[in-house]
């Protein structure tokens, strides 16, 4: 399990300060789980699958994919949910909240622009 914990850490790119931040833990709890010093209690697994949506099959057994398929719905949740959860003035919030002002003709501009831009990169 220490080899999945880290993968999934370092597959977010966080530091084990910035892992056990988004977890509520220890950054030394963390590290031991790391090692191997320590099996993380259930609750941790838990905490970790919900922050970073592992498949607990995996991060228990290393079975099945690292990752649960999430519906579109879902995933906008979740995404949303965790910028909520953020820093007041981050440039997620701050970007999340523009759009939540966009009205419908200022959608269609913005496809439309998005759509050339693809278009120019393929």
């Amino acid at each position: 399990m220490k080899d999945r914990i880290k993968k999934i850490r370092k597959s977010f790119g966080l530091t084990q300060q910035e892992f056990a931040d988004r977890i509520g833990i220890k950054r030394g709890g963390v590290a031991n789980y790391e090692v191997g010093r320590n099996e993380p209690a259930d609750s941790v697994i838990s905490l970790i699958c919900r922050e970073f949506n592992i498949n607990e099959q995996w991060i228990r057994r290393g079975t099945g994919e690292m990752f649960v398929t999430m519906e579109m719905d879902e995933r906008i949740s979740s995404f949303v949910g965790s910028i909520q959860a953020g820093s007041e003035d981050s440039f997620k919030k701050r970007f999340i909240s523009m759009l939540s002002e966009l009205d419908e003709s200022e959608w269609k501009a913005l496809e439309k622009m998005t759509l050339l831009l693809c278009e120019k990169k393929g």
